[in-house]
């Protein structure tokens, strides 16, 4: 057989597994993209949420609160942002039939409050003509609850703040666990180590075990919605748990998207607590007339001049880092 022959043949056959390989090699290469760009839209969502949800950072006027992650959640605000930031990054934000059928691939939002939480998913309700049907709705707050077996029961918050039912006493108590400690006859508010571990333990339990039920129900509505996948509780480390509860903030979990021939599964975690910056002052040695610029909490006897909101500004005006630990 001649070369030329050789080669239409070799053409003939390898030409179809080339096109074959050079097809799943564009349709990965095109899942991953759709998948980056999913990732990205729901972490970008889930912290401009975040960031908008609190109306401030601390409450002066709320009496018996005394910490800095007492915040007040606006969950409103936060599912709108969340919304919005999502349909701007999925190129939907002119078709809200398209940002409808997006939140059949959200199963479920959290919203972590100070001393409770929200779950925003699918509810069903009786309709009129006595049938059901499935809106989302947020739930009612529900309370980082515990109890014992001697009847005592405590409501948790974000930090050692609690509030108190001591059965001993018969009354209700609030206040931190330190000052309580002394004061009531509940036995885990005894033990500093002891408490903070329950009440870690209790928020993420809490939260899991609704999050399990909601995304359990999703699936039926998922299935009237024409959506062939089974949504489960995703895998979540203990690590990100833990840092999810450490001020309040927003979980958002998407599941099922179509990429290629996968589905796209992830979730994002978003702090919503205000955390003030320390201000950069810029002042001057009165010996050596020369300027600096350091953090307000540093005591050098400076004369402040002006005060900027990073190092950069107070360098671009001429004022040279001064090192606290000069002092």
């Amino acid at each position: 057989m001649k070369i030329t022959d050789l080669s239409i043949v070799f053409v003939l056959i390898f030409s179809p597994i080339f096109w074959v390989i050079s097809h799943n090699t564009n349709s990965a290469q095109e899942a991953q993209y759709l998948s980056d760009r999913y990732k990205m839209a729901l972490q970008t969502a889930v912290l401009d949420a975040g960031a908008v949800m609190h109306q401030n950072e601390k409450q002066n006027d709320e009496a018996g609160y005394d910490s800095t992650k007492f915040v007040k959640a606006d969950k409103e605000l936060a599912l709108t942002t969340f919304t919005q930031t999502m349909a701007l990054n999925m190129g939907i934000q002119d078709d809200p039939a398209a940002i409808q059928a997006m939140f059949n691939y959200i199963p479920a939002l959290v919203v972590l409050d100070y001393d409770g939480y929200y779950i925003f998913a699918i509810e069903t309700e009786m309709t009129g003509k006595l049938e059901e049907s499935f809106r989302q709705v947020w739930s009612p707050k529900k309370p980082y609850t515990y109890s014992d077996s001697n009847g005592n029961s405590i409501n948790f918050t974000l930090d050692g703040y609690v509030y108190a039912y001591d059965a001993g006493l018969g009354k209700w108590v609030e206040g931190f666990q330190k000052e309580l400690a002394s004061s009531t006859q509940i036995p885990l508010l005894q033990n500093a180590e002891t408490f903070e571990q329950v009440r870690r333990s209790r928020i993420v339990t809490s939260v899991q075990e609704d999050l399990a039920d909601v995304i359990n129900r999703h699936n039926e509505f998922a299935r009237r919605n024409g959506v062939s996948y089974t949504f489960t509780m995703p895998l979540i480390s203990q690590e990100d748990w833990y840092n999810s509860i450490n001020d309040t903030g927003l979980m958002a979990f998407i599941q099922g998207i179509p990429v290629g021939n996968q589905k796209f599964n992830n979730y994002a975690i978003g702090g919503g607590r205000l955390v003030k910056k320390t201000a950069i002052v810029g002042g001057v040695d009165p010996v050596s007339g020369i300027k600096y610029y350091y953090p307000s909490t540093c005591n050098n006897g400076y004369r402040a001049e002006e005060v900027f909101t990073n190092a950069k500004q107070a360098a671009a005006q001429g004022y040279f880092e001064y090192s606290c630990s000069n002092n």
